[in-house]
């Protein structure tokens, strides 16, 4: 089990709780999923700048990060990308999901307060029994800190962190602790960050207050969150290798491109325990996200703007109909109001062919109103004192109102023709569309011996198609006939945790069918089918006093199989590109003194293909970073060197049939220090 504490022990491991896999509090060994769990003392020391340094220390997670605070989701899966990549990772925070169903953000995890947190937790795999529709690949839950921490107790702190290319950070935490069972809390980050390339930079601030409280049995926690994104972007640099030219690598041929991103959340969480007659757990919440980009990557350059305002609630009701056999039965139901509109200022440059087919004006303005509702439930039989048994099922009902505000059809905004068989953007009349699923799942635990456990799951996802990909048609497709993309997945793992060591290593195959994607006619469709196979290990091994070798390793294989073409190429078969077989995260520790800790980290990212017929490929890479903190009663003082042996390498490396070989260059080796002070 990957759970990343600075000094392990069996007692530890047993008391952490989570949330993700279940509604209610849990022992992170009552589970048959794959689940990881990132403590809140190792997020401390990582300290991470973006999110993909975090959770690069959870098996089978390989984000790949673009400029700022963007990224590309990976998880037991590769790098997803282009049409049907958005939403098929489920982000939370607190276990409410970042976006609606249906209006995913592929960048959405740069929207929680990831600073603050005091967990992460990570489900590897479908689970779409508890959370629906996104949950396909797997879940990834921040986890807030609570009122006072477990303690109770006040606490006030400052942080502040200083790094190259003008990057500097600010984080102040305001705790009341738990006075007669009432408490606030208060989290603010400010960060600022020049940019290590031309015109690159970002600013970013978040709060989230927080109110807590228990009277007459009944837990209320309430929270809001707001954060807000200014960030100036940098695109593909293009050029076989050209990752490797230091001062190609800083260019940025698109210093006119950016992304402002607004988003506001409040929930409640209301926990009743009737101790006879079970829990009850309700979360009402509202969501509100604006964002405007410019699409620097398209011909035309059009400038986005989306946005959506939510209302939903979770419920979930925990009971026991005997001494061995616990349930949970559960009701979510959302709705959401999103709209989009795409507006291009500038006349497109390029060959005729684009001139005439990508116009002036609007392309897209079109509001959808969104429900779903889901009920579920999961079960737990414990049949013997070693053996122990999950199933569950889930029903969602997804359905999408569509109004078009624009003329329909493949025009322009005025109503005129384009040359060259018409306008590359097609507008579908008003319509209505309903997707149904369901989410089964099965699985088994069963204790060897005390500290060791084998487990296995079987569990299906899916996602259903988002609004982009019904509503946002191109060419001559009119109508995008798409159905819910799914994935049938079976796990087998054992786990093990004593005094000094702790594994989980993990197998798996999955098979995904009407994956969604955009074909050589830039028509959305939904036949294609990819399969996944994998082996993963956690390890955490205190091999001598004071030292620590933590590991996290997965080696997969994730192919095409289906009858598409490519350019006169058959996909099936081939390796999906941006899919390294192996990679991993390696890490020795070292606490000279109870108050110091260091560390230093190996990053491991393999050789993969950057185009689906495997004609182009990136080397990959290896990275060195090294990590010091000192922690008194009331200072901290860290220092971090990223790229420690100042390598050229590629954060992300692709292939385009317009430009070739290009790649988000990485940065060279960075400094950052930081003091902390609590009271």
């Amino acid at each position: 089990m990957s759970v990343c504490l600075p000094v392990f022990s069996q007692e530890a491991y047993l008391e952490s709780l989570v949330v993700t896999a279940s509604p209610f509090e849990k022992n992170i060994g009552e589970y048959p999923e794959s689940l990881s769990v990132l403590s809140a003392e190792h997020l401390e020391l990582i300290s991470h700048n973006h999110i993909q340094q975090a959770l690069q220390s959870v098996p089978g997670v390989n984000l790949a990060r673009g400029n700022g605070q963007e990224y590309l989701p990976s998880l037991r899966s590769p790098v997803l990308s282009g049409a049907g990549a958005c939403g098929s990772v489920l982000s939370l925070e607190d276990s409410i999901p970042l976006r609606a169903k249906g209006f995913c953000n592929i960048n959405e995890l740069f929207e929680s307060h990831s600073e603050s947190a005091r967990s992460i937790e990570v489900i590897r795999g479908p689970a779409g029994t508890l959370y629906g529709s996104n949950a396909m690949h797997g879940v990834i839950n921040l986890i807030s800190p609570e009122v006072g921490g477990r303690e109770g107790l006040p606490f006030r702190g400052v942080a502040i962190e200083a790094g190259p290319h003008d990057y500097y950070r600010a984080h102040v935490t305001l705790d009341s602790g738990l006075r007669n069972n009432s408490g606030v809390r208060a989290d603010l980050s400010l960060t600022t960050d020049g940019g290590y390339r031309d015109a690159s930079g970002f600013a970013q601030q978040k709060i989230a207050l927080q109110h807590q409280a228990l009277f007459d049995g009944v837990q209320v926690r309430t929270r809001l969150a707001v954060s807000n994104l200014n960030q100036e972007t940098a695109g593909y640099i293009n050029g076989e290798n050209a990752y490797r030219e230091r001062s190609l690598s800083r260019e940025n041929s698109n210093p006119e491109a950016f992304r402002d991103a607004y988003s506001v959340r409040l929930s409640s969480q209301i926990l009743m325990d009737r101790s006879k007659g079970g829990q009850l757990q309700l979360t009402p919440y509202l969501r509100k996200t604006d964002m405007r980009f410019l699409q620097h990557y398209l011909p035309g350059q059009a400038l986005e703007e989306n946005g959506q305002e939510s209302i939903g609630l979770r419920g979930s009701y925990l009971f026991a109909l005997s001494d061995d056999l616990e349930v949970i039965a559960g009701l979510d139901a959302e709705f959401t109001r999103g709209h989009l509109r795409e507006l291009q200022k500038n006349p497109t440059e390029g060959s005729d062919f684009l001139r005439e087919t990508i116009p002036l004006g609007k392309h897209y303005d079109y509001q959808v109103d969104a429900f779903s509702v889901a009920p579920f439930t999961l079960a737990t039989w414990t049949m013997t004192d070693t053996w122990t048994l999950y199933g569950g099922v889930r029903f969602e009902s997804l359905q999408y109102d569509y109004n078009n505000k624009m003329l329909s059809g493949r025009t322009t905004e005025d109503g005129r023709s384009c040359g060259f068989g018409g306008c590359r953007f097609n507008r579908p009349e008003d319509r209505k569309d309903s997707f149904q699923n369901l989410s089964p799942k099965l699985g088994a635990t069963y204790d060897f011996a005390p500290g060791l456990q084998f487990f296995a799951n079987i569990a299906q996802g899916y996602r259903a198609p988002q609004a982009t990909e019904l509503y946002r048609l191109q060419r001559e497709q009119t109508v995008a006939e798409l159905d819910s993309e799914e994935v049938s997945s079976i796990e087998l793992g054992v786990r093990a945790f004593n005094n000094r060591l702790s594994y989980e290593f993990v197998a798996y195959g999955m098979r995904k069918r009407n994956v969604i994607f955009r074909d050589t006619e830039y028509f959305n469709q939904s036949n294609g089918k990819t399969s996944h196979r994998g082996v993963e290990l956690a390890l955490g091994y205190a091999f001598a006093q004071n030292w620590r070798l933590e590991t996290s390793s997965s080696y997969a294989e994730h192919r095409y199989r289906d009858k598409r073409e490519l350019q006169g190429v058959l996909l099936n078969g081939n390796l999906v590109d941006s899919a390294p077989r192996a990679f991993g995260n390696y890490r020795l520790q070292w606490l000279p003194r109870q108050e110091i800790t260091t560390e230093l980290e190996w990053l491991h990212q393999g050789r993969y293909y950057t185009d689906p017929q495997n004609q182009h490929a990136y080397s990959g890479h290896n990275l060195l970073n090294f990590r010091a903190q000192w922690k008194t009663d009331r200072w901290t003082l860290s220092a971090r060197v990223l790229n420690l042996t100042n390598k050229a390498y590629a954060e992300r490396a692709d292939y385009s049939d317009f430009t070739g070989d290009r790649y988000f260059p990485g940065e060279p080796r960075s400094i950052y220090l930081s003091a902390s002070s609590e009271w």
